[in-house]
């Protein structure tokens, strides 16, 4: 072969390499399928065992792995603490930044930034997060045990020394009654501590405290509806920015807005809901995990077997890909300053 064959020849192979290397994916899947191969994935919970955070992110953690290049083993992972704060700080903050650590924690969680000013106890900004997906978009309610005489959302309002269990200031549990106490003029004690909407219901059933927020209607769907049937659990209020036929005569707190400005920092407080079971990573992973993570996550929640293994366990899902929870996320920051305010001064932060 002369030499001006063999530099066409090469001049070929080189731009078939080429066209190999651009191809969408190519390069970037294997690379992160030779990642992921043999690895662990910790999906670190915000919350205690038994709760409706712990339950889907169970589920999820039983299919995620077989939709990630290289079939890495997703091992859950409880990290209770604050209202997930604990586990939003950590995975932030102390954790590899490659992709081996995803999170489940609440969305009043994710945005306590922007409510809890420089004195605020998290450690991240919101937006920086590698954002995955989001299984439900939730509506949470309010409600009491039995043995607190509360019949109604307007009982509530007149009561004396009722008590609401709560995980942590930065959780809804805690922040909804914050509000109601601000703005409704109920005069409800917060006892925090509580590992999840579990722990409170135990200490419910136990007569330590009258009431729990942060009640998801996936979550009474899955393990509470038999509370209410029983008429051991009466919800009084629903937290939707739409009224819910699901929740039965449960006041809508929106009724209760004394003014425009209130009915808004209502929105902001209330509209974070829809971010109900939202899954992130650390920030600043490489790009090309981040890509497979979110797709991963888009086949999960189309796969059959994960459909059928959330059918059995009663949980929901209406779920949210990546870029949306990315775009919903936005609009909530984009909130007005005044209204931001406004939900800050209910919420008791300064």
């Amino acid at each position: 072969m002369n030499m001006q064959a063999f530099l066409r020849r090469m001049a070929v192979i080189a731009a078939f390499g080429s066209v190999i290397a651009a191809a969408p994916g190519a390069a970037n899947a294997q690379s992160v399928a030779d990642f992921y191969k043999g690895k662990t994935i910790t999906l670190n919970i915000g919350y205690g065992a038994g709760g409706g955070y712990d339950t889907y992110a169970r589920v999820l953690a039983r299919h995620l792995g077989n939709h990630i290049p290289g079939n890495p083993t997703v091992v859950p992972k409880n990290m209770p603490g604050a209202g997930s704060l604990r586990a939003a700080n950590y995975v932030y903050n102390a954790t590899p930044k490659n992709g081996t650590n995803l999170l489940v924690f609440a969305s009043s969680t994710a945005l306590e930034p922007m409510f809890g000013g420089g004195k605020s106890k998290a450690k991240f900004d919101p937006t920086k997060f590698s954002w995955i997906g989001n299984m439900n978009q939730e509506t949470f309610s309010c409600g009491v045990w039995k043995t607190s005489g509360i019949k109604s959302f307007d009982d509530l309002i007149k009561a004396k020394g009722i008590s609401f269990g709560a995980t942590g200031p930065a959780a809804i549990t805690s922040q909804h009654i914050t509000v109601f106490n601000n703005l409704a003029g109920t005069n409800i004690k917060i006892i925090h501590g509580y590992k999840g909407t579990k722990g409170i219901n135990l200490a419910m059933q136990q007569g330590e405290v009258q009431g729990s927020c942060g009640l998801a209607k996936s979550s009474i769907q899955s393990r509470w509806q038999k509370f209410i049937d029983k008429g051991d659990l009466k919800i009084v209020v629903q937290l939707g920015l739409k009224k819910d036929p699901f929740f039965g005569d449960a006041a809508h707190v929106f009724d209760y807005a004394k003014s425009p400005e209130a009915r808004k920092a209502m929105e902001i407080i209330f509209g974070r809901a829809v971010l109900g079971r939202p899954l992130a990573a650390a920030p600043e992973i490489p790009a090309d995990r981040k890509a497979a993570l979110r797709k991963a996550f888009v086949d999960t929640m189309n796969d059959p077997a994960f459909k059928a293994d959330a059918k059995k366990t009663k949980i929901k899902l209406n779920w949210q890909n990546g870029a949306d929870v990315d775009q919903t996320l936005a609009g909530l920051l984009a909130a007005p300053t005044a209204a931001v305010a406004l939900a800050k001064k209910a919420m008791g932060r300064k």
